[in-house]
């Protein structure tokens, strides 16, 4: 149940559910990223993330593998995804350590909070709108 006096739970999970993430609350931001990395690791012309505290997760169960990428400015990167059935469930950061990035997908929530923000906005696909209110970041 949620409501004014309780938060939301959102429930992230694989492709084929062994790996899943709950969290309580509201993330702390939601955002697009166009960026080239982001562009390969979802196989889509963007990344649509949502970044929870770390002390929000109330459930961590399945196993997972974890692809550690070094970003230009020097700091890591791991993207962390079910090895059954290879879907990238959520990121961690050097920079945002008591943080955790997830795909907004993986929450499988059509009514989840839209992007505030595009990153990387310069390699956006010229095929796709946004709606006025999404922030553009190059």
């Amino acid at each position: 149940m949620t409501g004014p006096d309780m938060p939301a739970d959102h429930t992230a999970s694989c492709s084929c559910g062994s790996l899943r993430l709950s969290f309580r609350g509201e993330p702390l931001r939601v955002y697009a990223c166009a960026c080239l990395e982001c562009q390969r690791a979802t196989g889509s012309a963007f990344a649509y993330r949502a970044r929870f505290r770390r002390d929000a997760v109330t459930e961590d169960q399945g196993e997972r593998r974890r692809f550690r990428r070094i970003t230009e400015n020097g700091h890591w990167m791991d993207n962390i995804f079910c090895p059954t059935c290879g879907s990238l469930v959520y990121m961690e950061a050097e920079v945002i350590p008591e943080q955790l990035v997830v795909s907004v997908g993986c929450f499988g929530e059509p009514k989840f909070a839209a992007p505030a923000t595009l990153f990387w906005a310069k390699r956006k696909h010229d095929w796709y709108g946004l709606h006025e209110a999404i922030r553009l970041v190059d």
